[in-house]
């Protein structure tokens, strides 16, 4: 586990996966709002909300971003240099073609969309070559999920706990198995900048 990040730090992959909370939208901004139009990797995204209202995710993240941003939809291919945002109500999953699938399956944490089950599913379909990062929240939501990308063989991050708006979830998934980085978002930031997309 480290704590900082490397200065030739380089990692090529085939996706970015990125769970948050409470204070995630904030955290979220700051991460991506830099992303050049050239960006290669697909990032998918899971942010806790109500399951009560339509999402609006992709809309306010659309304005302030360069890349492309989507609303996961099922049996949707996953494109590179897009970012998607699971929809309310639903788990989002990435099947072995690269495609998005819907679950209506019971709630994780408290959660639908959960980390986990993302996570867990992106794990499954690029094993190695996933990158995955948890931010701040307020649940253990992320911890199984990052521990799971972590054993097969994938890049793991946490925020660095002391900086998150709510450090429950970045210090459970610490807890549970070391991740590669620990970092604030700002190092975070800069890592993702150097993430090279490999299909």
């Amino acid at each position: 586990m480290h704590r900082q990040l490397p200065l030739n730090f380089s990692h090529a992959c085939s996706a970015l996966v990125i769970g948050a909370s409470a204070g995630g939208v904030e955290a979220l901004l700051q991460l991506l709002a830099g992303l050049p139009r050239s960006f290669g990797l697909p990032v998918i995204v899971v942010l806790h909300m109500s399951e009560e209202r339509s999402s609006l995710l992709s809309e306010v993240f659309s304005y302030r971003l360069a890349v492309p941003v989507r609303e996961a939809v099922d049996k949707l291919p996953v494109e590179p240099g897009t970012v998607y945002f699971a929809p309310a109500g639903y788990h989002l999953l990435v099947e072995a073609d690269e495609s998005f699938s819907l679950s209506c399956d019971a709630r994780e944490h408290y959660s639908r969309p959960s980390i986990d089950v993302l996570m867990d599913s992106a794990a499954d379909v690029w094993g190695k070559d996933l990158a995955a990062v948890v931010l701040t929240g307020a649940n253990q939501d992320g911890a199984a999920g990052l521990a799971r990308v972590g054993m097969a063989g994938g890049l793991t991050v946490v925020q660095e706990p002391s900086e998150a708006q709510s450090p429950v979830m970045p210090q459970a998934a610490i807890d549970l198995q070391a991740p590669d980085y620990v970092l604030p978002l700002q190092q975070i930031k800069h890592l993702i900048a150097q993430l090279r997309h490999e299909p």
